[in-house]
């Protein structure tokens, strides 16, 4: 039935194929098949490939196993089990239940051997394109003889049917990730049915295209020393990434569900299971367990443990190069920061766009663990490195990196750089087009994934380029994501500082930082004071006055426009205070007392911000803003027709408070 396997693969095969079927049906929900017919490519290669030791799960330089195809998530739980790893089978009965040790998807963080989030097809083929360039990186740094592994990615049909894959593939060529291997399963079945359904298009050779190198298994799924000769084949190729498809049959080796689309997603009847167990010549008793398997594993593994303790005396022998790079994986790569930035000059006008490029000249000769890009607008956004390299196989430790026009793939391959450890990747794109990225940064946020994403040209002050480039809804549908810190500084020396405090924080949050096209006033100096004491605060106040009559709250660019109608009021007789709130988050996180302190919501108030109004009133009053899509029109045209304006602020103050015009 597996040709090539040990006795013990052989029962560690059966018994992963049997709680496969075991957990869905007691969960009642789940999917049995693929994991089944992946069982024996996953034990072939945490037996006999694998630089992995269950002994110390999180060893840096353990190969990293992905799981992209992250609802047949019972293989990777199924082998982290049988191969010694800390999931018992009290974790694989609580499959799918609250607050169990199995979730329905792989979750980083809460099962070992689980490196990143992944469920939403396609994303971990791109988080293994970052962990590869991550790998890459350090290794270039600090030498093959402390960074020396390999990243693995198993993907099913599904996975390559997404275009994030296709992205991510055609990126991983270009740059030629050698040491990332993907296993397509090609199981031809989705849950509508045969992929035929939908699909017709050669996987291969559209593979074989972005420049991989490519083998082709056929109906090979169960022998294990084939697969075996096809992975030894991805190690020795040393110039192009490696896609090994696979034609399995989903559901194997059950008569009833083999090759059927219920076997995707539908838990298997007690009598499909046990015809199942019967051929694969296990008991059939849910749950059984025969803990001789990962104790014989253990023995088995010797080399790899051997491996790992070998890596742990080299890095105590390099010395101070060794300390670095533990340093340097246990901070994410944080910066040390001894030198700040020039500050803009007072009551000058500076685009926050532009201060992210003097950002980046000061903090990156600081930030060992930095990487740089942008989604082909590298110079418009300013996440440069200057003198860096670009990433490529010419040059391997590049750490300016050209993604391409693929947003969604580089926020997915951002998050995997994250999650390897050492690395700590900002990447740049217009702010409209976080909408292509959106499910990358869900998972950046749903994985505490360390993150820089600059977003520019925020509002719509982008101007002529129109509605189709103009952001409205956007700062509110990721403010609406949980654990995203989305982040609108109010002035150029203000983004100087929020993205200093990013890189120098040990376990930074995922971040949206929303910068602006056009050019903004810089505080003067008893503002830019109140912006050192409050900016990381979220929120602070910028103008303060004990008998005020109303509050103005801003972000950004309508910051200026608050002081401006602060200013204007005054001269009229009216007292007002400002607060800029340039984080919700970090905002809401504070006590309750600065909150209160900060808002005075015992007098009227009211937001200006040039975007979508939903979600003000947790805050003020009232908001003034954008529900509508912008036109094309200059930048300056476009605010007025909106009243994105000092003197619409001044009319609405005016007008709640009784003062004729």
């Amino acid at each position: 039935m597996f040709p090539g396997a040990t006795a013990l693969e052989g029962r560690a095969i059966r018994e992963i194929s049997a709680l496969a079927m075991d957990a869905p049906a007691a969960a009642q929900s789940g999917h049995s098949g693929t994991a089944m017919a992946l069982a024996p490519l996953g034990v072939m290669l945490f037996s006999r490939v694998l630089r992995h030791d269950p002994s110390d799960p999180l060893w840096s330089d353990r190969d990293r196993f992905i799981l992209s195809c992250g609802h047949a998530v019972m293989l990777q739980y199924g082998l982290a089990h049988a191969f010694g790893y800390d999931v018992q089978i009290a974790d694989l009965r609580a499959f799918r239940q609250a607050h169990s040790r199995t979730p329905g998807h792989p979750e980083v963080g809460v099962t070992e051997t689980v490196e990143v989030t992944t469920g939403p097809l396609g994303q971990g083929i791109a988080d293994g394109v970052g962990m590869a360039i991550a790998e890459r990186i350090l290794r270039d740094d600090f030498g093959p003889d402390l960074v020396d592994h390999r990243t693995w990615v198993i993907a099913g049909d599904g996975c390559l049917e997404e275009g994030i894959s296709h992205e991510s593939a055609s990126l991983a060529g270009s740059l030629g990730l050698d040491r990332l291997t993907v296993f397509y399963d090609d199981n031809h079945i989705t849950i509508d049915g045969p992929t035929e359904l939908a699909q017709h298009d050669n996987a291969p050779a559209r593979f074989a295209a972005y420049g991989w190198h490519v083998i082709n298994v056929g109906e090979q799924s169960n022998d294990l020393d084939v697969l075996e000769v096809a992975v030894r084949a991805a190690v020795a190729e040393t110039a192009r990434p490696t896609l090994i498809v696979i034609r399995s049959h989903i559901g194997f080796p059950s008569p009833t569900m083999m090759d059927r689309r219920e076997a995707h997603g539908t838990p298997f009847s007690a009598a499909a299971i046990t015809e199942a167990k019967a051929l694969l010549g296990v008991p059939d008793e849910a749950f059984h367990d025969e803990p001789g398997i990962a104790r014989e594993f253990a023995v088995s593994l010797t080399a790899s443990r051997e491996a790992r303790e070998a890596w742990e005396a080299r890095v105590k022998e390099a010395g101070a190069k060794g300390v670095q790079l533990l340093v340097q994986l246990e901070t994410n790569g944080a910066a040390l920061i001894a030198t700040e930035p020039e500050p803009f000059e007072p009551g000058s006008q500076v685009a926050t766009r532009k201060a992210m490029q003097r950002a980046m000249d000061t903090f990156a000769p600081q930030s060992a663990g930095l990487t740089a890009g942008s989604a082909d607008l590298t110079d418009n956004t300013g996440v440069v490195l200057k003198g860096a390299l670009a990433q490529g196989a010419a040059h391997p430790g590049g750490r300016q990196i050209y993604y391409g026009i693929r947003e969604f793939a580089m926020g997915a391959v951002m998050v995997g750089q994250a999650k390897h450890g050492g690395l700590r990747p900002a990447g740049s794109t217009f702010f409209v087009f976080s909408d292509y990225m959106r499910p990358a940064i869900r998972l950046a946020a749903l994985s505490h994934a360390g993150v820089l994403f600059v977003f520019t040209h925020d509002s719509v002050g982008v101007g002529e380029d129109g509605p189709t480039h103009q952001p409205v809804e956007q700062l509110m549908a990721l403010r609406a994501m949980p654990r995203l810190h989305v982040v609108r500084p109010s002035d150029a020396n203000e983004t100087l500082d929020l993205v200093g405090r990013f890189l120098a924080d040990v376990s930074p949050p995922p971040t949206a930082l929303a910068l602006s096209r056009q050019d903004i006033p810089v505080y003067n100096e008893a503002d830019a004071a109140a912006s050192r004491r409050g900016a990381r605060l979220g929120a602070y106040v910028v103008r303060e006055h004990a008998d005020a009559a109303f509050t103005m709250v801003g972000t950004g660019s309508e910051v200026g426009h608050c002081l401006a109608a602060c200013d204007e009021l005054a001269a009229l007789g009216v007292t007002t205070r400002v607060v800029a709130m340039p984080c919700w988050r970090c905002f809401d996180a504070q006590p309750d007392s600065y909150r209160s302190d900060v808002l005075r919501r015992t007098i009227p108030s009211v937001a200006l911000e040039a975007g979508a109004t939903l979600g003000w009133t947790k805050y003020v009053d009232e908001a003034l803003g954008i529900d509508e899509f912008g036109m094309s029109a200059p930048g300056p045209a476009v605010f007025e027709h909106f009243h994105i304006t000092p003197a619409a602020l001044v009319a609405h103050v005016r007008d709640r408070i009784g003062v004729p015009s």
